[in-house]
């Protein structure tokens, strides 16, 4: 398994495809509220895709809000999901936070999803909420950064 960071419209495109499978088509998001402004290569949020054998299965992004990196659109197409690449792409995006010596991550997280996040270390944070037809959860992690003068 391999993890890379979106550097090319192609790269984009392809996790596009992969939220357009799970989200819209799998999970009845409306095309228009799954892209948004942050959906470009301008330096607003990063983005990540995991290959297995050179195909890509999963993708996620992380943007910065309030010193916190929210980590969002973490999908994994359905055929690959017992294979730990959600983790895979936790582990990235929280990586870059770190990367930034940010100390704290948070998602919105599908009520579904909630113990493979409690997993990788994530607290609920909220009650039960709605998010495009969608039960979530606030759920959020401290992060262990270290200085950059070590």
């Amino acid at each position: 398994m391999k993890t890379k960071r979106i550097t090319t419209e192609n790269e984009l495109k392809t996790a596009f495809h992969i939220r357009t499978t799970v989200f819209v088509e799998e999970q009845g998001v409306p095309l228009e509220d799954e892209f948004d402004e942050y959906d470009q290569l301008n330096g607003k949020c990063d983005h990540v895709l995991v290959f297995i054998n050179d195909e890509a299965v999963g993708s996620g992004r992380i943007r910065f809000v309030d010193g916190q990196g929210k980590l969002e659109r973490i999908c994994v197409l359905a055929p690959y999901r017992k294979f730990g690449v959600g983790k895979v792409i936790i582990q990235a995006l929280e990586g870059i936070a770190e990367d930034k010596q940010i100390t704290r991550v948070k998602l919105h997280g599908q009520t579904q999803a909630e113990g493979f996040y409690k997993k990788l270390g994530y607290d609920i944070l909220s009650d039960v909420f709605m998010e495009d037809g969608i039960p979530h959860v606030l759920m959020g992690k401290g992060l262990n950064v270290r200085s950059s003068e070590q």
